[in-house]
């Protein structure tokens, strides 16, 4: 097997804030893995939060370059089993397994959602994030994307002033994600205006080790509350288990596909609601997110759509969150360059 690597800066339409930083630029590390003449292709943004960077990343698998190259590939599931004993980060695992999946669905001739027996006839609509901002450009940016459901990033002293004015302009559903940045008080006071204002759930209001907080929420908040830095990898999701009403999975921090799909699992045997999400990954990112879609109640995989330019082809997500799969099998991916 032939593995290569690439670091490519992404560029965004817009500056994207949260409560915690802002952007505009995203750096992320393509990796392509080779044989049986196909080529399968997968990512993992970097994260100045979770330490990680392209850079430690391509130390991290140029350490395995060679038993990964002289490794006599199966599957996925046995690809993953042999990287995570190496010692790698949940990053570069993630950009590995994804490539690993998408080759090995070019080589059988499949899709992953086929390999895995699911249809692609009903699937959840993602919702578009809009970052953290000044009113007037929260506005402006709901106006230019014309979307039927906006995540938005909160995390300031006049939350609930910010969606109401949002609501002025869109009978869109709001989702709303604090990024760790309110305390369980604010939570359950914020959670009845913001219902009586079109908001479905919050997403991570308390900072990610407030357990207490979150008991607290869950029995008070009127707004289902959804886990996303509270729930990082697979031990997780039954920590989440009664301190949350979901779970958020993000396919670069819990390693990629092959324990996202344990997640999955994990999370409806407990009867928590499934959302995966995106780190401003490109369509490579994205595609793969995309083959988890029957499997979700909920998505955010609009990272491609708040790039300035795009660096592959794969899935499109078209207007009112209709997704075209393409013809090409695993995640459907091909790199532009």
């Amino acid at each position: 097997m032939n593995l290569n690597l690439k670091k490519y800066t992404l560029n965004l339409k817009h500056t994207f804030s949260i409560s915690r930083e802002s952007h505009d630029s995203q750096d992320t590390l393509i990796v392509s893995l080779s044989s049986e003449n196909c080529t399968g292709y997968g990512e993992a943004t970097s994260n100045p939060y979770y330490g990680i960077s392209c850079e430690s990343m391509i130390s991290e698998i140029e350490g395995i370059r060679r038993e990964i190259e002289s490794c006599d590939f199966h599957n996925p599931e046995d690809f993953y089993s042999f990287i995570a004993s190496r010692g790698l980060s949940n990053f570069a695992l993630c950009a590995l397994d994804l490539a690993a999946h998408d080759l090995y669905g070019k080589i059988i001739g499949k899709p992953l959602y086929e390999i895995w027996g699911t249809s692609i006839e009903n699937y959840p609509v993602t919702n578009y994030t809009i970052g953290l901002d000044t009113v007037d450009k929260m506005v402006a940016k709901i106006k230019e994307k014309p979307w039927p459901i906006y995540k938005i990033k909160l995390g300031t002293d006049n939350d609930v002033a910010i969606i109401k004015e949002l609501r002025k302009h869109t009978n869109a559903i709001f989702r709303i994600d604090a990024n760790c940045a309110w305390t369980a008080n604010e939570t359950i006071h914020n959670a009845p205006l913001l219902k009586d204002l079109g908001v479905e759930f919050l997403e991570q209001p308390l900072k990610a080790d407030d357990w207490e907080g979150m008991e607290k929420v869950i029995h008070q908040s009127v707004l289902p509350v959804i886990a996303d830095e509270s729930c990082i990898e697979e031990g997780d999701v039954e920590k989440c288990w009664l301190h949350f009403n979901g779970i958020n999975i993000k396919l670069t921090k819990c390693g990629g596909l092959t324990p996202a799909l344990r997640m999955i699992d994990k999370a409806r045997e407990l009867g928590l609601k499934v959302m995966v999400g995106c780190m401003t990954e490109s369509t490579v990112g994205i595609s793969a997110i995309a083959q988890l879609l029957p499997k979700l109640d909920y998505v955010d995989m609009d990272g491609a759509m708040l790039l300035a330019e795009d660096i592959a082809a794969g899935v499109q997500i078209k207007e009112k969150g209709r997704v075209i799969f393409p013809g090409i099998n695993g995640s459907g991916i091909e790199l532009f360059k």
